[in-house]
Parts: C-alpha cells; structure tokens; sequence
C-alpha cells in the first residue's frame, strides 16, 4: 500500500496532480473520516426514513379524521420547503427550544449535535416522500388480495403487516430506490451546520492545499461509486423480493 501513496506524491511532483488525500497521513485521515460520516448518514437516514414512510402510510389510511390530516400535513410541509430550510429549521430553530447539557469542561452544549440534526431533518425529508411511495404501492394491491384477508378473520393490522406491505413493496420499490439515491445525494447539506461530511472536509482540504481541481473530481467520482452501489443493493434486493407473475 505504501508503494500506491508513493505514486501519488510522484504524479504530484512530476505532473501537479495535487491528491493529497493518498499520499498525506493527516488529508487522508480526514477524507475517510468524511466518508465515514456520509455512509453513516446516509444509512441512517435510509432506515429511518422507510420506516416513518411504513408507519405514515398506515396512519393515512387510519378511521380518525385527524390522524389523517396531521399525516397530510406532515407531508405537504417537508414535500413542498427547501431541504435546506428544514436543516435550519431543526438546527437553529428546534435546538434553541431543547435543554442544553453540560459538557466535560464546564460549558453548555446543545441536546443534539449537528450530525444527530442532520438525521432528524433528513430523515424527516426523504420520510414524507416515503409515504406517498408506500401509499401508491398500497393502492395498486388487488382488493380482493385484502378481501380475502378479512375472509380470513386478519385484524387491520396483520393485513397491513403480512399482505398490503409486502406486496406494496414489489410495486413501489422503483420509486423507493430513486428516492433513496436523491436522499444519498441531499446528505452534502449537512455541509451547512457543520457536520463533517465528505463536501465539508473535501472543502477544507481544497482550502489547505489549493487543489481544488483534484477533490472536485474526487468527490464526483466518490459520489458516483456511493450511488452505484446503493442502486446495485437496491436492485438484489428487488430481485430477491420478486415474485413470478406479480407486478411484472
């Protein structure tokens, strides 16, 4: 491996192509700690995000008036404002409302750090959109696949759970895929409060060694690989669920 950051700090010298990230200890240490925020982020922000899209579904189709309207508006509010707006809303807004907490030296510091508020408004974006995946897929369900559930003595539950849900997924997961990448991509936000994502710390890097060029490019290519991979595991996953003749 030494031998590969060698030949870095050679195309540098021989040729300008200035990758820091590979041949300095203290550039590289902070480019993959970079990426190691944006995959946790992203990752996080995926789990969460298909199970508040999993629970709004079932609540839009609840019997009271009201819980229908809080999911409606839940979802017209973070479909239709920047997701940089609801970043600062949650980082500037909510966290002012929130106890602070001691810290080990004496001072004050906010509830939730900037990550844990990166996840909270991401997760919260991607979500509302989920829901209205999962309740396009919940409508294209045969009726007679949920008839024959109640026949059967399913409570409204069980058939969300063991029949709607999972042949929703086989419809929707087009969509979910999309909206997942989208999400993947809306993590270099979290830029704004600081959280040390791959665009912050490649920011800070550029700002350090004047090799703007190089991390641009960089980042693309990072970028590419990061969405690449999670399309790829989204399309296993889809094949897995497949099942012949339903939904193809």
């Amino acid at each position: 491996m030494d031998a590969v950051w060698e030949w870095f700090a050679w195309l540098n010298e021989a040729y300008g192509i200035k990758l820091t990230i590979f041949y300095d200890d203290y550039d590289r240490r902070r480019f993959f700690n970079g990426l190691w925020h944006t995959v946790a982020l992203s990752g996080i922000c995926i789990v969460l995000s298909l199970l508040i899209g999993v629970v709004g579904a079932w609540l839009q189709g609840s019997h009271l008036t009201w819980t229908r309207r809080l999911v409606q508006g839940y979802i017209q509010c973070f479909r239709n404002t920047p997701p940089l707006v609801q970043l600062y809303f949650f980082y500037f807004g909510v966290s002012a409302l929130l106890p602070t907490v001691e810290t080990d030296w004496g001072g004050q510091a906010p509830l939730l750090d900037s990550f844990q508020w990166a996840v909270v408004s991401l997760s919260f974006f991607a979500g509302a959109f989920n829901v209205e995946i999962f309740r396009a897929g919940m409508e294209a369900v045969p009726r007679a696949t949920v008839e024959a559930a109640e026949a059967l003595g399913y409570t409204r539950l069980q058939i969300y759970r063991h029949v709607v849900l999972p042949l929703a997924l086989r419809f929707c997961w087009p969509a979910l895929t999309s909206n997942m990448v989208n999400l993947l991509k809306t993590t270099t936000l979290a830029y704004a409060i600081a959280v040390p994502e791959l665009l912050y710390v490649s920011n800070q890097i550029w700002s350090d060694e004047f090799n703007v060029p190089e991390m641009m490019n960089v980042l693309l290519v990072v970028y590419l690989l990061l969405v690449g991979v999670l399309v790829w595991a989204m399309h296993r996953w889809e094949r897995a669920m497949r099942v012949p003749g339903f939904g193809h």
